[in-house]
């Protein structure tokens, strides 16, 4: 049931992308806010029950109607709503118009309209971004966009569906990572900053939530790359950077495709905020540059294919646990 889940709701999610103002976001965007606003006293205690409350009891929620389903009605409407979830959790139409925006600008030599798209895309100064450092940060957050929307939550809706779960694994890794980025930044529409206690509770459990996926992302990276290459970088440069996850992730992806990521990050424009929808806005800090080739327009097309690639490895060894599940 979760491959085919996965594969139509991949399917319908590129025919059909999820349009970033919709009632389900913006919705989750109010429960958020919400729950800080009447449970963010300033103490840890209140704010691991603002954090339950806001990403687990969704999570919850939506495992007791795939239970409910499963009981009462049978598996095809249970799938019904797996892949409900996962159109709205997971798929590339979430944040790939930007990657392709900046892309099609740089064929043209556009490197202002380059600028001005990633500046929107992450609400990010660019000022005058050297074309090599325009391509790096691109590639930077576009692969991590990519574990984000994709990976992670392969990761994570495989992990509950086995547990019979249903899709509760994607709510969870997804109203995670949300959670962490919302609280981290006031926004015109938001209430007073979160406080300390509540920004750390949800960027600690986003860290834990991120840490097994971030890796099968980065090993299925090295497989389908240059192995000996993204283990290196793995092992040996994932320090470099500010984040121990993204870390992990970027160095594999540089000793994947051999380019140089990491350095100096763009600083987030004043009054930026969490974003439309569930968008990934990477806080990368100040990093090292790991070895490799300066990054390349033809790094783009790399990066792509490498994440392409994964994507057909992950979807042949659920294809193969479901064939085993059905012979076993």
């Amino acid at each position: 049931m979760s491959f085919l889940a996965i594969l139509l709701a991949l399917l319908i999610e590129q025919a059909r992308p999820l349009s970033r103002r919709n009632p389900v976001h913006a919705g989750l965007r109010a429960w958020s806010l919400s729950v800080s606003r009447n449970f963010d006293a300033g103490k840890p205690h209140h704010a691991w029950v603002a954090w339950a409350l806001a990403v687990a009891l969704p999570a919850c929620l939506v495992a007791g109607v795939h239970v409910l389903l499963v009981v009462t009605v049978g598996w095809p409407l249970a799938v019904v709503w797996n892949i409900a979830v996962l159109y709205i959790t997971l798929g590339f139409r979430q944040f790939s118009h930007h990657f392709t925006r900046i892309r099609d600008a740089l064929d043209l030599g556009d490197e202002r309209g380059a600028r001005e798209a990633l500046a929107h895309w992450q609400q990010v100064d660019v000022g005058e971004l050297p074309r090599s450092e325009l391509v790096r940060h691109v590639l930077e957050y576009s692969v991590l966009a990519a574990h984000r929307h994709v990976f992670g939550v392969l990761a994570w809706y495989s992990v509950l569906a086995a547990l019979g779960l249903g899709p509760a694994g994607a709510v969870l890794y997804r109203m995670g990572e949300f959670a962490a980025r919302y609280w981290s930044r006031p926004g015109p529409d938001a209430a007073p900053r979160a406080s300390e206690a509540l920004q750390h509770a949800s960027a600690a459990a986003w860290t834990v939530l991120d840490w097994l996926p971030v890796r099968l992302t980065a090993l299925c990276f090295a497989v389908v790359g240059s192995f000996e290459e993204a283990i290196d970088g793995w092992r040996f440069h994932a320090q470099r950077f500010p984040n121990d996850n993204d870390g992990v992730l970027l160095a594999a992806t540089s000793g994947a495709i051999n380019v140089r990521l990491g350095g100096e990050a763009l600083k987030s424009r004043p009054g930026a905020q969490a974003g439309d929808g569930l968008e990934v806005d990477a806080e990368l800090g100040d990093s090292d540059s790991t070895p490799g080739r300066e990054p390349e327009l033809a790094h783009l097309r790399s990066v792509v294919g490498l994440v392409w690639r994964s994507v057909v490895v992950w979807m042949l060894l659920l294809a193969l646990l479901t064939l085993a599940r059905f012979l076993g």
